[in-house]
């Protein structure tokens, strides 16, 4: 039934949004529908609809299961977007995660599964 979900974060500004996405987390911008927009890396999709309240996106953010999470941790690092309080640790629900702030303050944490289970 179900095969995956697309997280829509809010955008505060079209440019910054595209720039912050394509050069500090290596996304690819496929498209923009009047300020909503569309990114990819790596099979993973992430879409911004237009958002003028800067409150919204400060409450808001997504979780992406990855691999090679100490890898992603040192490219995110080198960026500058680590959250303040987002460090890669090796979480009680068996995951290996950090998080990280976009230019608009959505929070986005990246994880690996360290159960040494299957998906």
């Amino acid at each position: 039934m179900f095969q995956y979900a697309i997280p829509i974060l809010a955008s505060l500004n079209e440019e910054a949004s595209i720039k912050f996405y394509t050069e500090k987390l290596g996304f690819t911008f496929h498209n923009s529908w009047d300020g909503y927009l569309i990114f990819s890396r790596d099979g993973v999709n992430i879409h911004m609809w237009p958002c003028k309240n800067p409150e919204i996106p400060k409450a808001t953010g997504c979780y992406v299961n990855v691999t090679e999470v100490d890898k992603l941790f040192a490219e995110f690092k080198a960026q500058g977007v680590i959250h303040p309080n987002g460090e890669l640790r090796d979480m009680p629900w068996e995951m290996r995660q950090f998080s990280i702030l976009d230019n608009d303050g959505n929070i986005i944490h990246f994880g690996e599964d360290t159960s040494g289970g299957e998906d």
